[in-house]
């Protein structure tokens, strides 16, 4: 098969692989579409210890069972695979599992990838494409089930309705943008901000969000203004800027991975008591039920997505790290 593969550091080729051979309780899809994710872009940067290249990457994958049960099915995949047996498996929170892998990781275990023609899943990670569900789109799921479990986290923890509170959301990629998609169509939440440097790519959300959409130094975000941050980057200085933002009693919610440490203000977030959550994937409930809110277009018609072809992948990942790239998600078709 042809795949994209991750051969060393900002280095993709797009060439002959071998293909996945079917295990029991697997099958082999044949990808139709698969997304570049930010954590995709850490392995790209050399700066994930699971992603060790040869590798291929990509977990955000839709496409049709070739080998294996249902042959024929239309699916999208929850790249997320979990023991089952654990206590937080056993109790609904399998995204816990201190044995988790992903697809497109090689440490603890070897999942090759999605850039590629084909790929192969456990069953219980297979999930019918809804039928008003663009499969070319579908992709999408993966990174709307983070954003959707975030927003969620961020409710339970917040003193007033999501309708009552002031929202920031720190990043304008493709978690940044579902967040506040989700806070606006699905929360009604009425105040949301959503602050984004790279201005083509601010552009793009303010075209798809009813809310501001602004620079981070823009004057009008007031520190100690909103309720609940949402920080979808995660490098020192947008979790500089979360606590600076958030309220007293607040919430941040930190959803990014670029920078795994740096200076922060615990002196506010202790004096104030401000809740700090990490959040990294979702429940498989998440996940059943960002399949429902996308086959009923509750966020809108993601026409924001780019596609691009799989062999033109490297290109695609350039784009992304030198930020010449408009689009918050890009969505590679073998």
């Amino acid at each position: 098969m042809k795949a994209l593969v991750y051969t060393g550091t900002e280095k993709l080729e797009y060439k002959n692989f071998s293909d996945p051979n079917l295990i029991n309780e697997e099958s082999i899809v044949k990808v139709t579409a698969s997304g570049i994710c930010g954590s995709d872009m850490h392995a790209y940067h050399g700066k994930d210890e699971r992603r060790i290249p040869p590798l291929i990457l990509g977990h955000e994958v839709s496409g049709i069972i070739d080998k294996g049960n249902e042959k024929g099915k239309k699916v999208v995949l929850n790249p997320l695979i979990t023991c089952g047996n654990c206590e937080y498996c056993k109790s609904g929170n399998e995204h816990l599992c201190s044995k988790r892998v992903l697809l497109g990781m090689n440490r603890p275990i070897e999942r090759q990838g999605g850039f590629a023609e084909l790929v192969l899943v456990p069953n219980k990670n297979i999930y019918e494409l809804p039928n008003d569900l663009d499969i070319n789109k579908a992709p999408i799921a993966e990174p709307t089930a983070v954003s959707l479990h975030a927003v969620e986290l961020g409710e339970k923890h917040l003193k007033k309705t999501f309708k009552e509170a002031r929202c920031l959301v720190i990043g304008g990629g493709a978690i940044g943008l579902l967040c506040a998609l989700i806070l606006e169509k699905i929360k009604n939440c009425k105040e949301i901000v959503l602050s984004e440097p790279n201005k083509k790519r601010l552009d793009v959300c303010s075209k798809n969000l009813s809310s501001k959409c602004t620079v981070p130094n823009d004057k009008s975000l007031v520190d100690s203004s909103f309720d609940v941050v949402f920080d979808t980057v995660g490098l020192e200085i947008t979790r500089q800027d979360a606590i600076k933002k958030v309220k007293p009693g607040g919430s941040i919610i930190h959803i990014g991975l670029t920078q795994p440490s740096g200076v922060f203000d615990f002196r506010k977030a202790t004096l104030q008591e401000v809740t700090f959550i990490g959040t990294y994937c979702y429940t498989n409930k998440d996940f059943e039920n960002t399949l429902k809110l996308l086959s009923k277009n509750e966020i809108g018609n993601l026409d924001w997505i780019e596609f691009r072809s799989l062999s033109e992948g490297a290109e695609a990942f350039k784009q992304i790290h030198d930020g010449s790239c408009s689009a918050p998600k890009i969505i590679l078709l073998p």
